[in-house]
């Protein structure tokens, strides 16, 4: 604010688990494209990764992404990034203050579009997705991400869903349930019943109408720092 007073902030989360920046990027993915083109989108996951830090800049889709180098920006987005330059590097120690100053004065930059001073780079750490693994009985999925309903979100989208499933018969068991079809809306089920469907985001999600699927699971909203090593099974 003391940079660009006049600006607009919106807080998107502050419940992201420490350093879970496959988390972040699910979130970035689903929240950027309801804002408007020319938005700035600052996110503060990991921002002490590495040796010497750095700060970038992102474009796309008429959005700006300021960011850590930490794998986050290939995780939300994988290749598809139309131009990334560098705004900062840091030497240990350095503060929070310091990131955030930078941030600042780089929005401010942006506002003004003056974006002569950032240099292009090509050096982007990738990130290290939860893979889906196809094999003779169907397909595992890591879990990406629990929303505070509970809903399970997995790693698989619509298409490779689609791609991967090829309107054969499928089954998901949650407990004592098998989900056998995709629902539209959380109330084509029964109240408590397991239902699949895929969210605003496009992954595939696994939920209870008026309930949570996370609690039926055990795999509760306070573990998601241990949702790396989560799966659930797509039979086949």
């Amino acid at each position: 604010m003391q940079h660009v007073p006049d600006t607009t902030i919106v807080d998107i989360s502050h419940n992201v688990a420490q350093y879970d920046i496959q988390q972040a990027a699910y979130l970035l993915l689903s929240a950027y494209r309801h804002f408007q083109k020319g938005a700035i989108h600052v996110l503060l996951v990991d921002i002490f990764s590495g040796n010497s830090p750095k700060m970038l800049l992102a474009e796309k889709d008429g959005h700006y992404f300021i960011v850590p180098d930490n794998g986050l920006l290939p995780l939300a987005f994988d290749k598809n990034i139309e131009r990334i330059r560098l705004c900062a590097e840091f030497e240990k120690p350095f503060l929070f203050s310091d990131w955030l100053n930078h941030a600042a004065k780089a929005i401010e930059k942006i506002i003004a579009g003056d974006l002569a001073w950032l240099v292009p780079y090509n050096e982007i750490k990738g990130g290290q997705h939860s893979m889906l693994n196809a094999h003779a009985h169907g397909i595992d999925c890591g879990i990406h991400y629990i929303d505070r309903y509970g809903n399970v979100v997995l790693n698989i989208t619509q298409k490779q869903f689609d791609e991967m499933v090829r309107n054969r018969p499928f089954k998901i068991k949650v407990m004592r349930t098998d989900i056998t079809t995709v629902s539209k809306n959380y109330n084509d089920v029964p109240e408590k019943v397991p239902l699949c469907r895929f969210n605003d985001a496009g992954f595939l999600e696994i939920a209870l109408n008026r309930a949570s699927a996370a609690d039926l699971l055990g795999i509760g909203a306070n573990n998601s720092g241990n949702l790396h090593y989560q799966t659930m099974r797509i039979f086949l």
